[in-house]
């Protein structure tokens, strides 16, 4: 059970609803007017007042999609790209409802311009004002201090440690930490975690409580749960940050005995794949027809003054349920054979002058546009390893997840790349969170999430990236 807390935040969202409601209607009735002889619903009675049964099957629909999508469920630590994605959720099922009003009732004849126009105008109002109580909340926890959770943190590491730390950097969730409980001696602490028992028996300010799941004993972690009903305060676990968590489990039940087996992602769904491949399609076309042959031809030159050899370096790597398959990038190093277990260091000789510009601004990679058109890549996923290296960090990581990262097509760029974990690999920590990363991609994704990646991956290109050597 959640519990939920506060004095007035309660009534954003039936503000924003009564608001939403409130302009779909009234925009219908200015542009639309779909009962121009006829305003007032008592004149013939209400059935034949299409403005007055617009309004009743708009609601009905409006608040049922919004149901469908969670469309208000929104919360302090979601982002704005989740926010446009049920924007865009939302408008896709109403103007849906919306051509279908025009479809059943015949009488009604409206131009499909003006029913577009209506969409945007809705569309537009709406999301200036979900937006902007979005930030307006945001500004308000972090400059007045207002709309402030309580939290209790217990248990130690890295999980804890990062939580902590954006608790404390992101002022504008509103999390304020009451206390930290651990057994640990190396930690700054309120108390040892038995402590933490005696602390929230007697508090009655705290919202949520935050356990480390791998430290806790599962006495320890029953006593908690039993404790947070008792006192009417949300509890979370946490795991370990070097841990990789999924979400891609779902339960069957057997009569009542519960089976676990893993789910299908969302981006392999037929439609979602399709939509992907059709804007992989679209762009590698744009992006070898526009920019690939002259810029092929100024990098060659520059790459001939300085060392002989092909244009183009070809190399194996493990694409979509582990299937080789020929990589291309332009010759970035001295050498064109790839030499098994050999990452490019910082300052390495074997790149040329041209190469570090190349490799810094990722302009290297163009060619891979190729592969994505080929169907061996896309333009967002996975980044390929080496073969050698899929066989080597196999076994460091978990191998049903390391299996899992190679249900996808591998991309050219990728959430881990955006995130800082690209080139190459110093620790086990760096392939951990790189196919963390992976992972969450392939259980989240969306179109959005794409286009996300692919703007701040321009970015980087713009600027230069740290790790691209």
């Amino acid at each position: 059970m959640e519990f939920l807390r506060g004095r007035y935040s309660w009534l954003l969202r039936p503000l924003l609803i009564t608001y939403d409601v409130t302009i779909i209607n009234l925009f219908s009735y200015f542009l639309l007017n779909l009962n121009q002889e006829e305003l007032y619903f008592f004149s013939k009675g209400f059935l034949n007042n299409k403005n007055f049964l617009f309004l009743l099957y708009s609601i009905f629909f409006w608040c049922l999609s919004a149901h469908w999508v969670k469309f208000y469920k929104v919360y302090r630590y979601t982002s704005l790209l989740d926010i446009l994605s049920l924007l865009v959720k939302q408008f896709c099922f109403y103007s849906i409802v919306v051509l279908a009003f025009v479809g059943i009732f015949r009488s009604v004849n409206i131009q499909v311009f003006t029913v577009f126009k209506y969409l945007f105008f809705c569309l537009v109002n709406i999301t200036l004002i979900k937006i902007l109580s979005f930030y307006l909340l945001k500004g308000y926890r972090s400059y007045l201090k207002g709309n402030v959770r309580n939290v209790v943190l217990v248990g130690n590491g890295d999980g804890i440690e990062e939580l902590k730390n954006i608790f404390i950097s992101s002022r504008e969730l509103g999390y304020r930490i009451n206390a930290i409980f651990s057994d640990k001696n190396d930690i700054e602490k309120t108390g040892t975690i038995t402590d933490a028992f005696n602390f929230l028996a007697s508090s009655k300010v705290v919202d949520e409580i935050y356990c480390a799941i791998d430290v806790l004993s599962e006495k320890q972690i029953n006593a908690f749960v039993q404790l947070a009903n008792l006192n009417h305060c949300n509890i979370k676990f946490v795991p370990n940050r070097l841990k990789l968590t999924t979400k891609r489990l779902k339960t069957d039940y057997y009569g009542f005995f519960p089976v676990l087996s893993i789910d299908e992602p969302a981006i392999n769904n037929p439609f979602n794949r399709f939509i992907k491949r059709f804007f992989d399609v679209l762009l590698s076309v744009l992006v070898i027809l526009l920019i690939l042959p002259w810029v092929s031809v100024i990098i060659y030159l520059f790459t001939k003054v300085e060392s002989n050899g092909q244009l183009i370096y070809k190399h194996k790597r493990n694409g979509i349920n582990y299937k080789e398959f020929t990589c291309y990038k332009f010759r970035s190093l001295k050498i064109a054979k790839e030499v098994n277990g050999t990452y490019v260091k910082k300052e390495d000789e074997r790149v040329t002058r041209i190469g570090k510009f190349l490799r810094r601004t990722s302009i290297d990679e163009l060619p891979q546009f190729i592969n994505v058109l080929k169907g061996d890549m896309s333009v967002v996923g996975p980044r390929p390893h080496m073969l050698s290296y899929t066989e080597a960090y196999s076994k460091k990581i978990d191998k049903y997840n390391f299996i899992y990262r190679h249900n996808v097509k591998p991309g050219i760029t990728g959430l881990a790349q955006i995130k800082g974990y690209r080139g190459e690999i110093k620790n086990d920590n760096d392939i951990v969170n790189r196919i963390k990363y992976d992972i969450f991609y392939i259980e989240n994704w969306s179109f959005l999430l794409d286009i996300k990646i692919m703007f701040e991956t321009i970015i980087n290109m713009l600027k230069g990236d740290e790790k691209a050597y």
